[in-house]
Parts: C-alpha cells; structure tokens; sequence
C-alpha cells in the first residue's frame, strides 16, 4: 500500500503541473491517503460539537533553510510538496521553516527532482518535528468524514442563498444535524444562517418549512444571478440556486424584441434578466409574497418600465392576460419579435397545458408568430427521461407535438430515477383556434360510440316491454276463460323469468316455447303396468329394462 501510494503521489506534479484544480485535487488525494492528517479516530459518532476534540499532535518532515539563502528561492522550488491543511501556514518566515507533505516527502531522495543542492540546500536540513493540528485545521467535508457513520452517506450537498445555508438532511442524519449546522456555520464564509428543510415543497405557493439549526433566524437575504440582483425572503418564497444555468439558457434564446410570458414568475428569475434585456414582459405568480418581491426586484434592477405583474392563478392567467396578449400581438402586423411562455412549475405545469388548445376560440386573426412554450416537468422511471417527458406533454395537450418540438433538455436530478425536464415547443394556429380534433377527444368519442354500441336503443327496450305485457296478459285471459287457474299462474311465473333486456331473438324464442307450452293438447295416459309374476326365480333385469324401452317407443 505505501509503495502505491508513493507512485501515486510522485506522479501526480508531473500529470497536473499546471492545472490548479489538479493541485487541490494532489493535496486532496495525499491527505486522504495520509491517516495522521485526518481528525482523529476519537471522534466518530459525535453528536454535540466539542472542538477541543479534534486536537492531536503529528511528526512531519520540514526543511529548515540556512539564513544566508534566499527562502523565497527554496519556496519555489519545492512549492508541489508543502503541507496544505486548512488555517495552516507551512512556510514560517521568522524561523525559516517550510513543512513539507509527510506523504510526499519520507526521506532526502524524495527531493531529487527539486535540485536543493544548486540552491546550496543539503540533506542535513531535512528534519522530522511535530506540529499540533486542531478543529481549525479541517474543513467541514473532512470533519463529517470522521464524525458521521461511515457505513452510511455522508452529507452530499447543501445550497447558499446569500447568507442562509440550506440542507435536505436524510434521515440517518437527523440526530447529528445541530454538529451539522455548527460546523457549516463555522467553516463556510459569510454563512450567518444554517436551515434544514422539514416539510416538502407546498405545491400552492411553492415555499416549504424550515428548521433552524444554527445561526440568527434572519431570512431576507439578498442574492445576484445572471447580472441581477433579488431581494425575498427567503422562508416564504420558493428559490433554488441549482437552476441558476437553466435561467440563463432560456434568457439566452431571447431578443431585445421578444416578449416572455412567464406564468410562474417567483420573485424573477427569467422576468428580470429578460426586462433588462429589452424584452417586455407579463409576469404571474400566485404567491403574493413572491408577487411584492418579483415586484421590488424589477424596480431595483431598473426595469418596471418592461414588466407588467399580476398576482393570480396561473389558470386565470392564461385565459384572460395571456390570451388577450396574444390575440393584441396577432393583430400587430409590425410585430418582429418573438413569443416565449416560461412555465417552470415541475410539479404540476404539465396539467395546465390543457387550457391551450381552443384558448383563442372563435377569434377572426391570423397569427403571425408561433409562441414558444417551455413547460418543466418531472419525468420518473428508469425509461427514457425525455420520452417520459415528451408523453406527460402530450398527454395533457391531448395532442401529438412532434413536428412542432424544439428540444427537450434535462435540467437536473432531483432523486434517483427522478429528473427535472424542459420541454420546449410551438403552439400552432389550430391548436390555439381549436382546429384541432385533439387525440384525447378522439379517444373519448371512440369510447362514447362503443358504448352506444352495446347498449340497446330506448325505442327497443319500449317494444320489448309492450310485447312482454300484451303476450301476459293474452295469456292469463285465456287460461282463465277455460278456468285453469293453476297453469294461469304457472305461465305467469315464466312470464316473469323472461327477462326484456335479453336479445331480440331470445325473447321471441322463449315466447315461442311458452305459447308452445299453453296450446299442447295434454299427453296420454302410459299404460298401467303389468304386475310382476310370482316367481322365486333370480328377476332378469335386462329383459325388464328391454321391455321398458320398448313401451316407451
């Protein structure tokens, strides 16, 4: 294992010399490598945070450089093996002292490729002392390795919204999150706030609660993306960093002509970057603390002027504000822009696409330009991510949109076999007019019509229930009128074992055998049988049995 290790840590400076992310990417492998410089043993299943914990002590390799050489020279030259540790310094000007990386440096020949000697530098100045190393010393990736169970998943990621961290904290982690939330507030920069998620996403106004572990219970916080700045609060609106990039993509397909609707605005995200583009904008959000927000952050960036916002259902939106934009842009022939509807609502975005087709129904227009949609939905399973997405769309379009399909982008996973989707595509002309016989109303007048099918006509089941009681009624008169009271009652209880709904044929053949029934003249008296001879004789059974069937024919 130690002459591996060495390898791999010679190598490394010659593959990655001058690559800085390969330079943390060294120390990192080294330390990882190198069990003194881990927080010690001691430390594992800590669930109240006790710094003074973490203190150990640890013999390294440093060089102690003669006083009449240039240290800055020495420094340079050996810069790929010093001791880089969090607040730790490993060059000591004072004492002309460099700490060297233990792993990378054994023993004098490890410093062959360094050429010490033309600095005047000898073997004799490699020494071995100890340092003390303490919680300071460690970041928090490097403290949650040794502290948390190391069978089970360590803390994979958290977001910074301006000075508030949030966490999504499993399970397993809960009985560890308030050394969580300290060692975060302590080791990230300009962190004042750690919050943990305790309740999922609420789907009405897109916000969720939140835990305070650590820190002052401030939320309003003040964050800049895509050249914009936005002010919220945080606890009572819906903000994810992550989706940073996909903001800027859309952002990027618009022109300073263009107008965006954007039916789930939050506090701005496309709206703002858009406005102060140049685009005009009609931005909706339900929420109304989103709605004060989106609306303060277009007067802080300076682009009321191209905005136009409403606090409404995003159903209520689109048939009113939207639609009479477009049916205002269809009738200016000078438009040259182009139409971009933003529905970032993954969770239920999908479901109001069926609000589109027909929305411009009975309007006399020609439309010039195909507005754009780019829907967000979640797509779940281990299929293909984007057929998945492609199928929600349509489905709820209740029509194919192949041919009028732009992209469909992955935008980021939110759990395993669950991914974040844009789906991006043109509204047509007869879509929006209701041209259009959609697939989902093909499919229910298919349905409508099988069933017609099967069921019988109101007119037949009429003629059914008047045959059946005329022919009751003929025949309890005539049985009565030769005063057969007892086959009057028999044929009545048949008469009502035939059942009106049965087929046509059915019914006139179980008439046909009950009239059959009531006309038959009665059949003969057998004639009486012989009486048996008086014989001790064994009886032949099979004669009998003949003679039978005989009398019978």
């Amino acid at each position: 294992m130690i002459s591996n290790t060495k390898v791999v840590t010679r190598l490394l400076p010659h593959l990655f010399q001058t690559h800085r992310l390969a330079v943390r990417l060294r120390h990192y492998f080294r330390n990882m490598l190198c069990p003194d410089l881990n927080p010690p043993a001691t430390v594992r299943g800590m669930k109240q945070l006790d710094r003074a914990a973490f203190s150990k002590t640890i013999k390294v390799p440093h060089l102690l450089v003669p006083r009449d050489k240039n240290l800055n020279d020495v420094c340079r030259s050996i810069k790929k093996y010093l001791l880089k540790m969090e607040r730790y310094k490993p060059v000591i000007t004072e004492e002309y002292k460099i700490t060297l990386h233990p792993l990378a440096v054994q023993k004098w020949e490890d410093l062959a490729d360094v050429n010490l000697d033309k600095l005047g530098i000898g073997s004799e100045t490699l020494v071995w002392q100890e340092i003390q190393l303490s919680y300071e010393n460690w970041k928090y990736d490097e403290i949650f390795k040794a502290v948390l169970p190391a069978d089970k998943e360590a803390l994979s990621s958290f977001s910074k919204i301006g000075h508030i961290i949030h966490l999504n904290l499993k399970d397993h982690l809960l009985p560890y999150k308030q050394l969580i939330g300290e060692v975060i507030c302590d080791k990230i920069a300009d962190c004042r706030t750690v919050v943990n998620k305790s309740i999922s996403i609420d789907n009405t106004y897109r916000n969720f609660q939140m835990e305070l572990l650590c820190g002052e219970p401030n939320y309003q916080v003040s964050v800049k993306e895509n050249g914009c700045m936005f002010q919220f609060d945080f606890s009572k609106v819906y903000w994810n960093p992550r989706l940073s990039t996909e903001h800027e993509k859309i952002v990027k397909m618009l022109n300073k002509h263009d107008v965006l609707y954007d039916l789930y605005a939050g506090v701005g995200p496309f709206t703002v970057p858009a406005a102060r583009k140049g685009c005009k904008v009609l931005a909706n959000d339900l929420n109304p603390d989103s709605y004060q927000a989106l609306v303060a952050n277009c007067t802080l960036n300076k682009v009321a002027k191209n905005v136009t916002c409403h606090n409404k259902d995003a159903v209520d939106f689109i048939k009113q504000e939207v639609k009479d934009a477009l049916l205002a842009k269809c009738a200016e022939n000078e438009f040259e822009g182009e139409i971009h509807i933003t529905m970032n609502l993954p969770a239920m975005a999908v479901e109001h696409l069926v609000h589109f087709p027909g929305l411009l129904k009975g309007a006399d227009i020609v439309l010039h330009k195909k507005p754009l949609v780019h829907v967000y939905c979640f797509a779940k399973g281990v299929e293909d991510k984007k057929q998945i997405a492609q199928e929600l769309v349509e489905q709820w379009l209740g029509m194919e949109v192949g041919n009028k399909m732009k992209e469909i982008a992955f935008v980021r996973n939110v759990a395993p076999n669950k991914d974040m989707m844009r789906v991006s595509f043109y509204l047509t002309e007869d879509l929006l007019l209701g041209r259009t016989t959609s697939k989902k109303r093909q499919l229910d007048e298919a349905k409508n019509l099988s069933e017609e099918a099967k069921r019988p006509s109101n007119k037949m089941k009429d003629q059914r229930k008047q045959l059946a009681k005329k022919a009751k009624t003929v025949f309890t008169v005539s049985q009565a009128k030769k005063k057969n009271m007892k086959k009057t009652k028999e044929i009545s209880s048949n008469l009502k074992q035939i059942k009106v709904q049965d087929k046509r044929e059915k019914v006139d053949q179980k008439f046909q055998d009950l009239h059959a029934q009531i006309v038959s003249k009665k059949p003969p008296k057998p004639a009486p049988k012989p009486l048996p001879t008086k014989n001790k004789s064994k009886t032949d059974t099979k004669k009998i049995e003949a003679d039978l069937n005989e009398m019978q024919m």
